[in-house]
């Protein structure tokens, strides 16, 4: 095996967060702390476990988390926030990977937006993002408990066209990779050619398509080993001029 799996419990935000944090057994040179991020409703880290372990493969120390509400973490999925996603997330990179370990995000579905915030918190530390099927919402959305109204927030016609994401991610200019399934009932494919524009303003871009592959990438993504390293690989790939559909 290449890679430690140690299972923890931390106290972040006044809740009991699951984690499982990934130690690569040979360390890259220039290796970077990576936080794996699991999507809505009843996402949790094990789904996304295996993306974590395939960076540690590569030398990079991981961690994948449950958010509070989900998984084996505690609290309620309701009190939780896209705010406290992202403090909680934010406090287990502080802890984990301490204040100058270079980051690479990686977030699946609702991750999108985390993502963004976590990019707007650590600015040039991080190095590269990863957005597996992502969403992002409206600025009206951001700090509404998921039980205090947001879902008629976020169902509002193109609610998400005036996120804060897409502001975040037209200025990134680290490596960034969009994946994106064959088929996405969840997120609207407007959604998608927002943040591929984005991203493509300033970032070192790319985006792969992963064939027969739906919303749910996590669970998909766990069976497909050939497809995992490619992102790893190009994820972790020197700055290119290259960008456009990759298809696997």
């Amino acid at each position: 095996m290449s890679a430690v799996i140690q299972r923890t419990v931390h106290a972040v935000d006044g809740e009991q967060l699951s984690l499982c944090t990934v130690t690569p057994r040979r360390e890259a040179a220039g290796a970077r702390g990576v936080i794996v991020m699991h999507g809505a409703g009843n996402g949790n880290k094990e789904r996304i476990l295996p993306l974590a372990e395939e960076f540690a493969a590569h030398g990079h120390p991981a961690v994948a988390l449950d958010f509070s509400g989900h998984g084996e973490s505690t609290g309620k999925l309701l009190d939780l926030s896209l705010r406290r996603r992202r403090d909680q997330a934010a406090a287990v990179i502080d802890e984990i990977f301490g204040a100058e370990l270079p980051l690479v995000l990686v977030g699946f579905s609702m991750s999108g937006q985390t993502v963004a915030d976590l990019v707007e918190l650590y600015g040039a530390r991080v190095t590269a993002l990863v957005l597996c099927a992502p969403g992002i919402y409206g600025k009206d959305a951001w700090d509404v408990p998921f039980g205090g109204g947001f879902t008629e927030l976020i169902r509002r016609p193109e609610s998400w066209r005036d996120s804060r994401a897409l502001d975040i991610y037209a200025q990134f200019d680290g490596r960034a990779l969009l994946v994106v399934p064959e088929r996405d009932a969840v997120i609207p494919e407007g959604v998608t050619e927002l943040l591929r524009a984005a991203l493509a303003k300033r970032a070192d871009f790319s985006a792969l398509r992963l064939a027969g592959a739906d919303h749910k990438l996590g669970t998909w993504l766990a069976g497909q080993p050939r497809a995992r390293k490619e992102i790893v690989d190009m994820a972790l790939r020197a700055r290119s001029s290259a960008a456009g559909f990759a298809r696997a």
